[in-house]
């Protein structure tokens, strides 16, 4: 039995994905909604146990392969620093960029490019040698932000000739190629969506409005031997209508498809509604208004095949046309954000993650950004200030954690415990692995700094202390703080380890991740 993921299939799930960024359940029915963030985490530096404890396999430089298995999950969000809403705005389709460059050869649309299979051991593929139109090709992108499909690329010549411009509607040959102008990209996708390596895809609606469904622009030629040099017309057989193609003979050859010229075999009408067509050579007139047969006449292998256009005609939808199964999501991450992402460590992991909630409820987080540190107060620190990613210890408890941010001008002490001996849990005897969270008026320590201080009542009646941006938080009557989100609610869809990505108080992360349907 034969199957195939079809690029439909690819282009289907990419959509709903990026859809779910703005649907809207009707009450009491399941929810629609979906309510995506951005998170970072990881402040420590990747050790053994970030790989299975697989000795010596990871290091900052080395990062870990992410891992999709049961627990990792849990893992993630005990490093978890803060996360950031994205919105609709924040995504969009991308698709593979090709930059237009003189002297280069790009392949054309084509609505066969297929791989040799069974008897059809040559099968179709581009002139670069892809075995998928959405592979190859066939589209570039100019130094002005214009996109363009190639329809046809001179019989696999390179291109030659200025760059293209025009915004027409209509089909044009420049360089030797016959160009179909998609789009031209904004200032705001330039900036959230280009890279190196993808393109931001919309679709134009004045282009779009002016598509034809089912119009012939392209004829595939095979040149053949030994018929009679003349110019020929034949009506596009199919279930369209109203398609001639002019057939051009010389030198006993078919001569190749070149738009707009006298001495090549071209289109005379475009017809319309074509989903599959053919040009068969014994009928074949001397005039375009089908009117006087005549013959072309003995010769052998050649070939004249329309180019079927994509449904509604091209121009009418550059994501499908243009195979963007990819949605990149653009989130940037401002200074610290409402106090809620820190300034004053790095960060090692990033991802997204769906539907969490807020701290203590089953209720769908939906603000801007969340902090999702652990916090105390101390009332009466030490003289020593504790130091980023230090181990601390709790007397009593046995509590052990990994600091991520001393606010030593609030006595705030942000801090994660992740599952690992001497940064989450315990390394002593005995209890070695074992969880234990910070609670009480009991001593903290620092390993490294030595410094100190015991959680204590926040001043003052509300227990709030107001944080540099403006934003309070809030502790209970011992002086702690539980992160902004439930740990463990949602689900985490995407998961990336990179090396060790640093902040500062004047510094944008501009963070983009392409995901691939």
């Amino acid at each position: 039995m034969s199957a195939i993921v079809t690029e439909k299939f690819r282009m289907h799930n990419a959509k709903q994905f990026k859809e779910s960024f703005n649907e809207t359940g009707a009450s009491g029915s399941e929810a629609l909604d979906s309510n995506y963030y951005l998170f970072i985490g990881k402040n420590n530096s990747y050790i053994d146990g970030d790989n299975y404890g697989v000795a010596n396999s990871v290091s900052d430089s080395v990062p870990p392969v992410p891992q999709d298995d049961v627990t990792r999950e849990s893992y993630n969000w005990d490093s978890m620093l803060a996360a950031k809403r994205i919105t609709e705005s924040d995504v969009t389709f991308v698709a593979p960029r090709r930059n237009w460059t003189n002297n280069t050869t790009y392949d054309m649309y084509q609505h066969d490019v297929r791989p040799p299979s069974g008897l059809d051991t040559a099968g179709n593929p581009s002139t670069s040698g892809e075995t998928a139109l959405w592979t190859s090709t066939y589209f570039f992108i100019t130094s002005e932000y214009k996109v363009y499909k190639v329809l046809d690329n001179n019989s696999g010549t390179a291109y030659s000739g200025a760059e293209p411009s025009s915004t027409s509607n209509t089909p044009f040959v420049q360089g030797g190629y016959y160009l179909k102008y998609m789009f031209t990209l904004s200032v705001n996708q330039i900036d959230k969506f280009l890279t190196t390596t993808f393109i931001p895809v919309t679709t134009d609606t004045t282009v779009s409005n002016a598509a034809v469904a089912g119009n012939i622009e392209v004829l595939r030629v095979t040149g053949g031997t030994g018929y009679t040099n003349g110019t020929y017309y034949s009506p596009i057989n199919g279930d369209g209508s109203n398609g001639v193609a002019k057939i051009v003979v010389s030198g006993s050859s078919i001569q190749a498809f070149s738009s707009g010229s006298s001495t090549n075999t071209d289109i005379h009408a475009a017809g319309t509604g074509y989903t599959y067509g053919f040009v068969d050579l014994s009928n074949v007139y001397s005039d375009s208004a089908l009117s006087s047969t005549t013959t072309i006449g003995s010769g052998t292998n050649g070939k004249v095949e329309p180019i079927i256009p994509p449904r509604g005609g091209h121009g009418k939808d550059a994501i499908d046309e243009l195979g963007a199964h990819f949605v990149m999501v653009n989130a940037k991450l401002l200074q610290s954000e409402g106090d809620d992402i820190t300034v004053a460590n790095d960060f090692r992991q990033l991802g997204i993650m769906v539907d969490p909630f807020n701290y203590g409820t089953t209720t769908v987080a939906t603000e801007t950004t969340r902090r999702q540190t652990y916090a105390l107060y101390i009332g009466s620190p030490s003289s020593t200030n504790f130091i980023p990613d230090d181990q601390i210890t709790q007397a009593t408890t046995g509590a052990v954690g990994r600091v991520v941010e001393w606010d030593s001008v609030n006595n705030v002490l942000y801090y994660v415990q992740e599952k690992h001996p001497t940064y989450g849990t315990s390394n002593s005897s005995g209890t070695v692995n074992k969880y234990v969270a910070f609670s009480g008026a009991n001593q903290i320590t620092g390993a490294s700094s030595n410094a100190q201080g015991t959680p204590s009542d926040v001043p003052g009646d509300a227990n709030t202390v107001t944080l540099a941006g403006g934003n309070t938080i809030t502790f209970s009557a011992t002086g702690y703080a539980n992160p902004e989100l439930q740990p463990d609610s949602g689900n985490i869809l995407y998961i990336e380890n990179r090396r060790p990505i640093s902040r500062a108080a004047d510094q944008t992360e501009d963070v983009k991740i392409t995901i691939e349907f």
